[in-house]
């Protein structure tokens, strides 16, 4: 019986399967599909053949198997070419062998397939959909109770002030201007998130020397109200990029704003471009102290927030790498232990007019 053939080559149809997994070009195979993904499929089958009404069985199992792909990251096209490679490794090894296998097994067999692969992906589907939603739900509560909070706190600080009870150059000016700018911030944020979630790309060719100036206007006046210093250096004039500049100046806002958060009080933030024949980068260097070790790449996590402070959605760092590689790009960091860490966007140079 087919069953008992399955069982009996489970391991050579394993090494099979996997073989073909791991040459497959697109989508990219990921370890955990090679080690634990397949033998689940199998074990599926086996178990399922047993029963009475094995393409039943199968259906609700892989309605289960398509939610736990979900959890570990797979996707529908893993799902389905699994399954494939899968069918593939058996009917491959069946006729090799001579398996005494009948016709209507393996029918039986073939559709048991294609009710798996209907299910999973109509589970994984589902699931993802819902997830989707959940987490689009979240995003939005998160953001609204943060613009919420910085509008309500610039309200009350403008009523005060134009109560004519303070001035201009106190605290409550001061209270005014960072919950405006924390305002404006959250919303530069989520302009980012929906033209990366939508595609959205509107490339243009982009003088460094001119959007340095640019980013340098607001940045200084930044640094100035959080008593830091900021300093740009200067940019030749020719080295020009091709890109979104709505995406690139939201991410290196992004930067310095970390930069300036985490920065030592009175401390030192710079910003340096400089160009290769065919890159161009760009370099934030703060004076935050240092990194724990093995931390760099957590910074990037959506959600994570690195400090006792606890403003904001810690999605900054995330969307900023999110924004560069959608341009072209990519952005690292290096830390300086005892120092602080220096932030370095990686773009294509536009090739100068000959």
């Amino acid at each position: 019986m087919l069953h008992e053939f399955l069982s009996a080559n489970r391991a050579a149809i394993i090494a099979r399967t996997r073989a073909k997994v791991a040459a497959r070009r697109a989508p990219r195979p990921t370890e955990a599909e090679i080690q634990h993904g397949i033998p689940i499929f199998l074990d599926q089958f086996i178990r399922a053949l047993r029963l009475s009404q094995p393409s039943s069985a199968m259906a609700e199992s892989a309605g289960r198997h398509g939610r736990e792909l979900l959890d570990v990251g797979f996707t529908v096209a893993q799902v389905v070419q699994d399954y494939g490679g899968l069918c593939q490794a058996v009917t491959e090894l069946a006729s090799e062998t001579n398996a005494p296998i009948t016709v209507g097994e393996f029918h039986e067999f073939n559709r048991c397939l294609d009710e798996a692969i209907a299910q999973a992906v109509t589970e994984y589907t589902r699931s993802r959909e819902r997830s989707i939603a959940s987490e689009g739900s979240e995003r939005l509560g998160n953001l609204s109770h943060e613009l919420r909070n910085a509008l309500g706190a610039a309200m009350l600080a403008f009523q005060t002030l134009k109560s004519g009870n303070v001035g201009l150059g106190g605290s409550t000016a001061a209270l005014l201007d960072r919950s405006l700018r924390r305002a404006s911030a959250l919303i530069d944020s989520a302009v980012a998130q929906v033209r990366l979630e939508s595609g959205s790309r509107v490339t243009e060719r982009l003088s460094m020397h001119e959007f340095t100036e640019e980013v340098e206007v607001s940045a200084s006046m930044e640094a100035s109200a959080q008593g830091l210093t900021l300093t740009v250096t200067p940019v030749a004039p020719g080295i020009e990029v091709e890109v979104d500049r709505q995406l690139l100046a939201g991410a290196v806002v992004n930067l310095l704003q970390n930069a300036f958060k985490f920065t030592r009080p009175k401390g030192h933030v710079t910003l340096t471009t400089s160009a290769t024949r065919d890159r161009v980068l760009i370099a934030i260097e703060d004076e935050c102290g240092g990194l724990p070790p093995g931390k760099a790449e957590e910074l990037f996590r959506p959600f994570e927030q690195q400090s006792a402070d606890r403003r904001g959605l810690g999605l900054g760092l995330s969307i900023s790498r999110r924004s560069i590689e959608a341009i072209g790009g990519d952005l690292r960091v290096r830390d300086i232990p005892g120092v602080g860490c220096v932030f370095s966007v990686r773009l294509p140079r536009h090739p100068p007019d000959l």
